[in-house]
């Protein structure tokens, strides 16, 4: 009962003021946003060896099911105006690869991608768009909901989300067809018998009427999550506006969810500072810091930041997948930090959070 209504309450209001285009939604709630992506990448027909232009710049759960099908990524690095692919590299890699025939998207930390282009090149290419929509829920491009742009979509609920489950996900089809082919998959692929019988690989994938019960009661606060959400974003750009650093962009004609609030430092402010694979480190200059410095400033009073995604090109397991580049991803992981975003923070807690950025820099 709760999942059948979670998956109907979603797409009610994906599909409200022609949030999708007009485009027809078919939806399956799941046990985890990884586990969506998993089904999308089946259902797009992913096969061993076959290449999917993925997005460089987010956590390995987009691209994990693409190795479990068998596919080997091949990564596209950002545009500077919203960190997301950029689609001049995207073209560059389908020149080099004109046998691509999948490409996996992501709109990071809340900010949609340059979808228009990303499509039309997709399109040229006769490839087909997964669309990791994730981090991305209340976010639209040009009017129209994210998640409902590619030919699968997915999103997820997350303990860190906009709105929760504790654990969960969905996976958005553009076919009924597609929608029930997923479903027999996430539930152990049983056949119509009268016995357990299974002519197919199956999962338990599922979401539990429980953790639905919990995301139709989330998805009643979603645009206020977002209004609160925003509201942290402004403070924060509004509050650091004198100090040598940029909040994370987004584009004209584009509405984020603000998922995370993130800033990067003016290059000519970092003061020298390093990484291996596990470890940081830094020199202490007066009016200069680095995002790793900034994180033990405000860990030092009881604030967690988090990274930067890292790359997935940097990742150890991923070091021989091919990187398409602009130069971008490494530059914004070098120089960027999430900052506390959760609705949950005061605006006091939030002032004092700028505060000891402040300090940081000796200001």
């Amino acid at each position: 009962f709760n999942c059948d209504g979670f998956e109907n309450e979603m797409i009610d209001y994906l599909e409200s003021d022609h949030g999708t285009a007009g485009k027809k939604l078919h939806s399956l709630a799941t046990v985890s946003g990884t586990s969506a992506i998993h089904l999308a990448v089946k259902l797009a027909g992913v096969k061993p060896g076959d290449l999917v232009l993925c997005t460089d710049m987010t956590f390995s759960a987009t691209v994990n099911p693409v190795v479990y099908e068998g596919g080997k990524p091949v990564f596209i690095d950002s545009e500077r105006e919203s960190w997301n692919m950029d689609p001049d590299a995207l073209e560059r890699a389908f020149q080099k690869y004109p046998e691509a025939k999948f490409v996996e998207i992501v709109h990071l930390y809340g900010t949609p991608a340059k979808m228009d282009e990303i499509k039309a090149i997709c399109e040229k290419h006769g490839a087909t768009l997964i669309e990791d929509a994730a981090e991305a829920l209340g976010a639209d491009y040009k009017g129209q909901k994210c998640g409902s742009f590619g030919k699968y979509g997915i999103l997820s609920f997350n303990g860190n989300k906009i709105i929760t489950t504790s654990g969960g996900g969905m996976l958005l089809t553009d076919t009924k067809e597609s929608r029930d082919k997923a479903l027999f998959w996430s539930t152990q692929s049983r056949d119509s018998a009268p016995w357990y019988q299974h002519s197919e690989i199956g999962y338990n994938y599922r979401m539990s009427n429980v953790v639905a019960g919990i995301g139709r009661g989330q998805l009643k606060y979603l645009t206020e999550h977002k209004e609160k959400k925003t509201a942290i974003y402004d403070r924060y750009k509004e509050g650091l506006a004198d100090l040598p650093v940029s909040m994370n962009p987004y584009i004209s004609g584009t509405t984020p969810n603000f998922w995370l609030s993130c800033l990067t430092i003016d290059p000519e402010y970092m003061c020298e500072c390093s990484r291996t694979d596990s470890t940081p480190s830094w020199k202490h200059e007066d009016g200069k810091t680095c995002p790793d410095e900034l994180a033990k400033v405000l860990r030092d009073e009881g604030i967690e930041t988090r990274p930067i995604w890292k790359p997935m090109h940097m990742q150890p397991f991923f070091k021989d997948c091919d990187f398409i580049s602009t130069g971008v991803d490494e530059d914004i992981f070098a120089r960027g930090i999430c900052l506390p975003s959760d609705i949950k923070m005061t605006e006091s807690e939030q002032a004092r959070i700028i505060e000891i950025i402040h300090r940081a820099f000796g200001r």
